[in-house]
């Protein structure tokens, strides 16, 4: 029996450092967006090189493993060098590998991770066997002898298997988290309408909530600040939506301003977790399955679970490398325990 099976992508990821480039701002009347640019034509050197394993299953099972919870994974490897990498990685990392697919048609996924200055970064991806995920590729029965099956993002044809696998836990009454991925996700809310509907918890980071919502947060509208200011009234209206009258617990992430949670009944605020920042990569795959795995410990205390994510996700975000920096759930503790000034606010749906 698992507590969880994550269902997702695996990849190598290559992170590339280099201080020549610029960030470059470009504002529109309904949004702002930024841009890492190099110059063009050029030779650019680059500060500094390394390589680690990534993509959403690979990394959420790892930091469950490491919070003491069984876990296997469900992900396509290609027939190459990387495919007994990252098996031989996981399997020493605590998670059962023999839900892995394998191909011998395609490559394993494979990430060039742009880090700027700033510690944000670009990420150029070439999905591989990540893309092909068929239904009859995935051991149901392995599915159905888990807890909680943790849906990362999918890409190209393996999005195909979502509804499947959202009737396949409601039937089986396992819980469903999902993190999904773009490519999905731009097709909208009555893609997703039955998985939205099923799904305990939903994580997202804002400018997904956007694409799915198809909504845009007003630069005219002033800004939440996590203080004793109430929350952005599109903010509001886009967790209202994404819940809409299902059941769900929806997780709306926004980099280093935090995160939204909204139950039906409440709007949860929490504040990134002090940290200096060296990479953001692998950070939301952090959060949010430490979330759902604090949710699961903590008899679903919402709060509780918003801190306990946020430290673990904020210690990632102090290495390089999207599985450096997992914590266990006592050495979370012991951080928050060491910043009780730590505080998660909270605001009734009826004051919006």
């Amino acid at each position: 029996m698992y507590d969880f099976i994550t269902i997702g992508s695996a990849t190598q990821d290559v992170f590339i450092q280099s201080d020549i480039a610029s960030i470059v701002s470009v504002s529109q009347i309904s949004k702002k967006s930024e841009f890492m640019s190099f110059p063009y034509g050029a030779k650019t050197e680059i500060a500094d090189f390394t390589k680690a394993l990534g993509g959403g299953a690979v990394n959420t099972a790892t930091n469950l493993a490491n919070l003491g919870l069984k876990t296997s994974t469900i992900i396509k490897l290609g027939n190459d060098e990387l495919n007994d990498i990252i098996k031989l990685k996981l399997a020493k990392s605590g998670v059962d590998i023999k839900n892995i697919i394998d191909s011998d048609k395609h490559l394993t996924g494979f990430s060039i991770i742009l880090v700027s200055f700033q510690g944000d970064r670009t990420v150029l991806a070439h999905r591989g066997a990540n893309a092909h995920v068929s239904e009859k590729e995935v051991n149901f029965d392995a599915i159905k002898n888990s807890r909680w099956v943790y849906v990362s993002p999918l890409s190209g044809e393996s999005n195909k298997i979502l509804d499947k696998i959202a009737k396949f836990c409601e039937d089986n009454k396992i819980n469903l988290a999902l993190n999904a991925g773009t490519t999905a996700l731009k097709k909208g809310a009555n893609y997703f309408s039955k998985i939205l509907k099923t799904a305990q918890i939903v994580l997202m980071n804002k400018e997904e909530a956007m694409l799915v919502t198809k909504m845009t947060i007003r630069q005219d509208t002033k800004e939440n600040k996590f203080s004793k200011e109430k929350i952005h009234p599109d903010i509001v209206e886009m967790l209202k939506k994404l819940r809409g009258e299902t059941k769900t617990i929806v997780v709306m992430t926004d980099g280093k301003n935090g995160v939204y949670c909204y139950d039906g009944k409440t709007i949860y605020v929490c504040p990134s977790f002090p940290a200096t920042v060296t990479s953001t990569l692998g950070a939301g795959d952090a959060f949010a399955s430490t979330f759902c795995a604090s949710m699961d410990r903590f008899n679903w205390e919402i709060e509780k679970s918003l801190k306990f994510a946020s430290v673990n996700s904020a210690s990632v975000c102090t290495h390089f490398g999207a599985q450096e920096g997992f914590l266990t759930f006592d050495e979370i503790e012991k951080k928050l325990k060491a910043q009780a000034h730590f505080k998660v606010e909270k605001y009734p749906i009826e004051e919006f």
